[in-house]
């Protein structure tokens, strides 16, 4: 029987879902566990695998395309099985639930508009002055808040701008201050308390108002200051369509006074913040939140009114005396940002970089390195014709030299084993434009420094021009990131699974060193080696570095 496969909701904030790739297509089989798709949510792309096993019949969502949680993803059942009855019951379902919102909707504005009509007696039961206040929605996905702490008690006096308690939202602990003054009547959610968006948080009002006829009022649809406050702007607006230049000038001073109480500025922290910040008087700004509260975009979107200058006060002024004028600063750029659609490459190395990350657990040692004999070495290699060596090829040689020494770390965790490679194959980290491609260095013990340094740069070119082979990039025992031609002193890497161990390379610095007991100017390198402490100790990832460490120091070592 044909199974119908819906968009998976794979985070607690996706809405809806981009199919990145198809992994199995119609025809294929499938088994129950199988990947069948990369799905793309609002956190990261995840792989959806099947609960089902049989023949994929139909794609409902095609690579790249975006759509809703539970939209038709896919069906799977017998092959050969119609499932043309499937799909278009499916889309009708879908259109019934548009239908249903609509309908919902309107319903929802129906009945609104009865309970003005009907519960103009219920709403006259609220006693004048009380305000009731609600679980604010402090983030863009805010559902519901917890109350960290309360600042002010039942019976305190509460001014317009005074912080009534924190808030912890989804994504930060904020303070929420109160846009009304009064008395504090009632607490609705307590400390450490959970409520929804918009359930009542406390009500403020003249002392000795009767909170129970506040609450009552509440929950029978609305406050009358609400319906008085909606009839306002109601006016208002009336009045804006009609009014002339020199009515607006009397109305953005109205909005200004509207911003302060008892000469006390309205305006959120936020807000005070960026306006001292930027130098501006509060005084002078519109303030487009509740009651005239200023809020973050007034203070942003502020343009200070040109003054003009008092001729009589510079005429009488000592000329000894002239103040110099400070004009606050304003920034006259603009917001922007661009989105840019991830490549394939770069969600692979995020995966498998997040997966190695957040499952092995990572320690580090770092070393360094006297770099004196390299050098010298290095040039003496060179100086023969058609011959080049850089300091890299060394660390590679040395590394695949010292595994062979210590076997433990050229392994893989598995869970229930650990997988001992006899072979050595070193991967060597290149940076493309997209990302990071690892080209392998097959049985690199088993290479002279020539050849490993003719190998990489082989490699490194076929990977920069995009023409590496898959075969090339696998296989990797142990891998090596060398950032010292960007000058980076050190730097630690994540391991490239499912190898136990990465090392870093940094760049050579000059710099006073103690040798047989004297100051002088020596070169040296720090190497950062990163283990699996799952498959490699502390004293094992030490012994090998003290390895690596002979190897460099001394090249003509490496060359016997």
């Amino acid at each position: 029987m044909a199974e119908i496969i819906n968009m998976p909701r794979l985070s607690d904030t996706m809405e809806e879902g981009v199919v990145a790739s198809w992994l199995k297509q119609v025809g294929d089989k499938v088994e129950e566990g199988d990947i069948l798709a990369e799905i793309e949510t609002d956190k990261a792309t995840m792989e959806f695998e099947s609960f089902y096993e049989g023949t994929l019949l139909y794609i409902g969502v095609q690579e790249g395309e975006t759509a809703p949680v539970d939209t038709l993803l896919a069906i799977i059942g017998d092959e050969g099985e119609d499932v043309d009855a499937l799909v278009k019951e499916a889309g009708s379902s879908e259109a019934k639930e548009d239908k249903k919102e609509e309908t919902n909707e309107t319903k929802a504005e129906e009945t609104s508009k009865e309970t003005k009509e009907d519960s103009s007696e219920e709403t006259a039961e609220m006693p004048a002055g009380a305000e009731v206040v609600t679980m604010p929605r402090l983030s863009d996905t805010m559902e519901e808040g917890t109350v960290a702490s309360w600042l002010k008690q039942v019976g305190d006096k509460v001014e317009e701008g005074d912080i009534l308690a924190e808030i912890e939202t989804d994504k930060a602990t904020m303070e929420f201050e109160s846009f009304y003054e009064g008395t504090l009547l009632y607490i609705g959610i307590n400390e450490g308390e959970t409520a929804p968006v918009d359930s009542i948080l406390a009500i403020i009002g003249k002392e000795g108002t009767d909170v129970d006829a506040v609450l009552k009022a509440a929950k029978s649809g609305g406050s009358s200051s609400e319906s008085a406050s909606s009839e306002e702007k109601e006016t208002l607006n009336k009045s804006e369509s009609s009014s002339n230049t020199n009515e607006k000038k009397e109305e953005t001073s109205k909005a200004v006074s509207s911003s302060s109480s008892n000469g006390r500025i309205i305006a959120s922290p936020l807000a005070k913040k960026i306006a001292e910040d930027k130098g501006i008087d509060l005084t002078q700004v519109q303030g487009t939140g509740d009651n005239g509260r200023i809020i973050k975009r007034d203070v942003e979107n502020y343009k200070p009114a040109a003054k003009e200058a008092p001729a009589a006060k510079e005429t009488s002024a000592p000329a000894t005396e002239t103040a110099p004028v400070v004009t606050p600063f304003v920034p006259a750029g603009e917001e922007s940002s661009e989105e840019v659609k991830n490549s394939q490459m770069r969600k692979t190395i995020a995966r498998r970089l997040g997966e190695s990350k957040f499952s092995a657990p990572h320690y580090y040692l770092t070393v360094e390195l006297d770099m004196d004999n390299a050098i010298a070495s290095r040039k003496t290699i060179n100086d023969i014709p058609d011959i080049k060596v850089s300091f890299n090829d060394m660390i590679v040689k040395a590394c695949a030299m010292a595994l062979r020494k210590h076997p433990q770390v050229n392994t893989t965790w598995n869970d229930g084993t650990t997988t001992y490679h006899k072979h050595i194959h070193v991967g060597v980290a290149v940076a493309v434009d997209e990302g990071l491609l690892v080209p392998v260095l097959k049985f690199a013990d088993q290479m002279s420094l020539t050849t490993i340094g003719g190998k990489v740069r082989e490699l490194a070119g076929k990977a920069r021009n995009k023409k590496i082979a898959p075969a090339e990039m696998e296989g990797s025992t142990f891998t090596i990131s060398n950032l010292g031609m960007f000058g980076i002193l050190e730097f630690t890497s994540i391991i490239n699974q499912p190898n136990s161990a990465i090392l870093s390379v940094g760049t050579i610095v000059q710099k006073p060193v103690v040798k047989n007991g004297e100051i002088v100017v020596g070169n040296t390198m720090k190497v950062t080696l990163a283990c699996d402490h799952r498959t490699v100790d502390g004293a094992t990832g030490a012994q090998f570095l003290q390895t690596v460490k002979q190897y460099v120091e001394n090249p003509v070592t490496m060359l016997a």
